[in-house]
């Protein structure tokens, strides 16, 4: 996350100070391989494409602030919606329970704090109770010998379920559940967005959301409907209700 932190920092200076440098390297590199460099003060002309396509503009402003700048804007608000304030925090608090050189990145306030953005999953009375296991569990895991192999979450969670202590940190455990689940329903969600986008286009921004959710389904898990046949569709469709043409 600090690496994240200082990406956003170096798009912002390139945005506001890295034009004249990145100029020059254009420009050297235009005159090295003899390509014609625009005058910035010129009207912009577009290349093989109708001047009705654009707005009339300068050279300056159709490659620095439209191309140069906007892709910067872009990354910069990738960064901002993928790293949010909430993001940021969540994944800090899931290192936590990094079990990587003998749990050197545990944190228990950031442990109790991770179990704060499940609510529904953990009651007010269950932080209290893990409260406590937390006291206990990093003393186990770090003098139980079979835990010291252990270099990621995921493999935390098999040892805790081999050993039987998944039962004993049941709290814990649910947590390191919740944080292996999280890229996965993360993608899903991103999935069905880009789906919607294909499936509600414009000739079909009418449709209503039972009819939507039918499509978003067949559509996102068309591999498991491509082993369908043919016939048990038909015979489904016309088990509904009497047709006129069988």
């Amino acid at each position: 996350m600090t690496l994240v932190s200082l990406a956003k920092s170096r798009m912002q200076h390139m945005r506001s100070h890295g034009w004249e440098d990145f100029l020059a390297k254009l420009t050297l590199f235009c005159n090295k391989h003899d390509i014609q460099v625009p005058l910035w003060e010129d009207i912009y002309e577009p290349n093989r494409r109708s001047r009705r396509y654009y707005e009339v503009q300068t050279n300056d402003d159709r490659y620095r602030r439209e191309a140069y700048l906007g892709v910067i804007d872009q990354t910069i608000q990738e960064l901002d919606n993928r790293f949010d304030e909430v993001n940021t925090e969540l994944l800090i608090c899931m290192s936590g329970l990094n079990p990587l050189n003998s749990f050197a990145s545990y944190d228990a306030l950031k442990v109790m704090r991770l179990a704060e953005f499940y609510p529904m999953d953990i009651s007010s009375t269950d932080l209290i109770r893990l409260e406590f296991q937390l006291t206990n569990f990093i003393d186990d895991m770090r003098q139980d010998d079979r835990f010291r192999n252990a270099s990621n979450i995921g493999e935390l969670s098999i040892m805790l379920v081999a050993t039987k202590k998944h039962v004993l940190y049941d709290l814990v455990y649910l947590l390191i559940k919740l944080i292996l689940i999280l890229p996965v329903a993360t993608v899903s969600v991103e999935r069905v967005f880009s789906a919607m986008n294909l499936v509600k286009n414009k000739l079909r921004t009418t449709m209503s959301d039972d009819h939507l959710n039918d499509c978003l389904v067949t559509f996102i898990e068309r591999d498991v409907f491509m082993e369908v046949s043919e016939d048990d569709i038909v015979d489904a469709f016309m088990a509904m209700q009497k047709r006129r043409v069988t």
